[in-house]
């Protein structure tokens, strides 16, 4: 299977192009969103995708739409089948790597709900003692557990890094009501993701959400606890110290903190054992998932 990088359909323009989505128009009320099989990591698209990761993405996260019942969601229709004109032309393109969705006007931040402390979050912390202003107590080592959920927001950049922010900082913008709703939902979000994936001997260490607005309505849109925008660590592997056996993204991570890469300029071809096994890698997350559901 060769990667989806680029779709160009010569009928209709798209509204955008993301790090691995893009947005097509529908209606006045509806888009297409598409996932397509770029990677992005430390802020860089890489020149060659992961082959299926659209697929394993759109599939992952229709998963979790459906079942997540406390909260709206943006899809209105997940069946290729029933794709409107031109879209429905192009199985190639948008077949099961496409959902029709409400327009809404998104928050401009990223919503993040950590369990564990690894990433970004685990810089901050030994730079600071805290993350987004939430001070944690003295010599945590890197993957470990967290006495309680944290919600760690951050601004959302299309270009460049999204910054950590405190929750003061989204009340001051939002009001401090709606703030209070996305941390109250983000967290809602990762329990129930956590929760559920222990039976399959996932430990989900943190993830991070988008939200809209619909008439003055927040839901949840865009992603859902994916190997994108998620940490799925093996339980039997676990161990604090060391950044655990994953199936999602920080695979990439890893490989490129060991290599020479400066992480400012393009960046190089990813390495064809690291496209397979990262695609190896999401896969077997889905699997997993699917056969929870």
């Amino acid at each position: 299977m060769k990667a989806l990088v680029n779709i160009d359909i010569p009928e209709i323009k798209k509204i955008y192009s993301g790090k691995v989505r893009d947005l097509y128009p529908v209606d006045d009320e509806h888009m297409l969103i598409v996932s397509t099989d770029r990677v992005s990591a430390f802020d860089h698209i890489f020149p060659n995708g992961i082959p299926g990761k659209g697929i394993i993405l759109n599939t992952i996260s229709t998963i979790w739409f459906k079942n997540i019942n406390f909260i709206k969601n943006h899809i209105v229709e997940d069946n290729f089948s029933n794709f409107p004109a031109p879209y429905c032309n192009y199985p190639e393109f948008f077949k099961d790597r496409s959902v029709i969705v409400r327009k809404t006007k998104r928050i401009d931040y990223e919503c993040v709900a950590r369990g564990y402390i690894i990433g970004g979050g685990w810089k901050e912390y030994r730079e600071t003692g805290s993350v987004s202003g939430i001070s944690l107590k003295p010599g945590l080592k890197m993957a470990e557990k967290l006495p309680e959920i944290i919600f760690t927001p951050a601004t959302k950049a299309d270009v460049g890094h999204d910054i950590n922010i405190s929750i003061d900082v989204m009340k001051k913008d939002i009001g401090e009501k709606d703030a209070e709703f996305l941390r109250l939902m983000t967290s809602k979000v990762y329990e129930f993701g956590r929760d559920s994936l222990l039976g399959a001997g996932i430990i989900l260490a943190d993830t991070k959400l988008e939200f809209g607005y619909i008439n003055n309505e927040i839901i949840l849109i865009d992603e859902v606890l994916t190997p994108d925008s998620s940490r799925f660590w093996d339980s039997s592997l676990y161990k604090t110290g060391v950044s655990p056996v994953s199936y999602d993204k920080q695979f990439i991570r890893d490989y490129l903190d060991n290599t020479p890469w400066d992480k400012n300029s393009p960046p190089p071809p990813l390495p064809v054992e690291i496209v397979s096994k990262t695609a190896e890698k999401y896969g077997e997350i889905m699997n997993k998932i699917q056969e929870m559901f």
